[in-house]
């Protein structure tokens, strides 16, 4: 029998029926188990079942009233289970449980009243994907890049972090949500698509249309360009979970520019996010941005995942690292020294710094190696919180030079 092997998990019986009915008006999916309940455990036998009659995707049904366990079944699925395309449906108006479904691994997330056409077009794009390959890693991280304050150097440290990490792990897409695209520029290219084409396109993404949108780069690198004109983008949650959801099973690692903005969209990112770098100086007005910065990202989150690059740091007499993280309610990650003399013309010239074997250049190598090497937390998050011995990091980065980025006192 042809078609797509579908599993159905719900709460509530009649709910079962509606969806049954969905799925037989595709034609393209076949229900070979459905299930009132939710499992529980690993060694719950629902998951036995639907491994038994090989499941390739799973529809879980999410009440609004309590999404909490079908978010950990989600979780559940997708930490016992290998192969298997989970899809959540749920409310579009609830922006948070979009959030969560994607974080758990969901790679769709369906109105909770989608039709049969609804699912169709799900299927076909499972189907793409499926035949194209994803990622063996696994879903790419994603790390997000906020100013504390206008001119703090975010997209500098967006592009030359993602330049690093390129070089060292391989991988990586630059994407540029700011109101006006200026990673472009520091890369030397002129993108002909971008974020805008994208988000416009939604409904017919897949694999094959978004590798025609991004613009290659130094190196590798590949970049999904930001807007051209100043414009507001302002996607929905729903719009953003669907476009990241494509990227993180097409790359390992995701780098987000959204410098010049702090609104709702910023905030919609970082909580997709595995960590958010939040660029500061060391002087009062940037100190103070970025404590209210962080407070707005963190504001009813329980992962605990931004964290203070200070840029053009030089050595403050009196002033140490508990001072910074005590101005802004935030821990200190890095701090990338001050050196206008090479980073001005590498920005004109579009030659980022990062490719250079130079104080600044290993730096941000160094960066990128703590963040590929960070354990993850059972929230989502990286453990970026450490003083790490500087030998041991010097190895995982692949022999460079570290910059320590907690010395006491430096």
């Amino acid at each position: 029998m042809q078609g797509v092997a579908v599993t159905l998990l719900t709460e509530d019986r009649e709910r079962l029926s509606v969806l049954q009915h969905r799925l037989e008006g595709t034609g393209m999916g076949r229900n070979v188990f459905s299930h009132v309940g939710f499992p529980t455990s690993p060694t719950d036998p629902v998951l036995r079942q639907m491994q038994d009659v090989r499941t390739e995707v799973v529809l879980v049904d999410i009440d609004a009233h309590n999404a909490a366990r079908a978010i950990t079944t989600i979780e559940l699925i997708q930490a016992n289970t290998s192969e298997i395309a989970i899809f959540a449906i749920g409310e579009m108006s609830h922006p948070p449980t979009i959030v969560a479904a994607m974080r758990a691994g969901a790679s769709e997330f369906l109105e909770r009243e989608a039709t049969s056409e609804a699912l169709i077009e799900a299927f076909t794009r499972f189907a793409v994907t499926r035949g194209k390959g994803r990622t063996a890693a696994g879903r790419a991280r994603i790390f997000t890049v906020m100013n504390s304050k206008g001119g703090a150097g975010g997209t500098t440290v967006a592009v030359n972090t993602a330049i690093a990490l390129q070089e060292s792990q391989g991988g990586v897409l630059l994407v540029d949500f700011a109101p006006l695209g200026h990673a472009a520029l520091h890369l030397n290219v002129r993108p002909t698509f971008g974020v805008v084409d994208a988000l416009q396109n939604l409904h017919r993404l897949d694999a094959s249309l978004l590798e025609g949108l991004m613009t290659q780069c130094k190196g590798g690198l590949q970049l999904l360009g930001g807007s051209q004109q100043p414009r507001s983008l302002t996607p929905t949650a729903a719009e953003l979970a669907r476009l990241f959801d494509l990227l993180v099973t097409h790359f390992r690692y995701v780098v987000v520019d959204c410098s010049g903005r702090v609104d709702q969209t910023a905030k919609l990112l970082c909580d997709l996010s595995n960590a958010v770098l939040l660029v500061a100086q060391a002087d009062v007005v940037s100190l103070w941005s970025a404590s209210r910065i962080r407070t707005f990202l963190e504001d009813g989150a329980n992962r605990d995942r931004v964290r203070i690059v200070l840029n053009r740091y030089k050595k403050i007499p009196g002033f140490t690292d508990e001072d910074v993280e005590k101005a802004t309610t935030c821990k200190l990650l890095w701090k990338i020294p001050n050196n206008f003399q090479a980073i001005a013309p590498a920005i004109d010239k579009g030659a980022p710094v990062a490719m250079e074997n130079s104080d600044i250049g290993r730096s941000f190598q160094s960066l990128a190696a703590a963040l590929a090497h960070a354990s993850p937390t059972s929230e989502g998050s990286l453990d970026l919180d450490y003083k790490t011995d500087k030998t041991d990091l010097a190895k995982k980065a692949t022999g460079r030079l570290l910059i320590s980025p907690l010395r006491a006192n430096q």
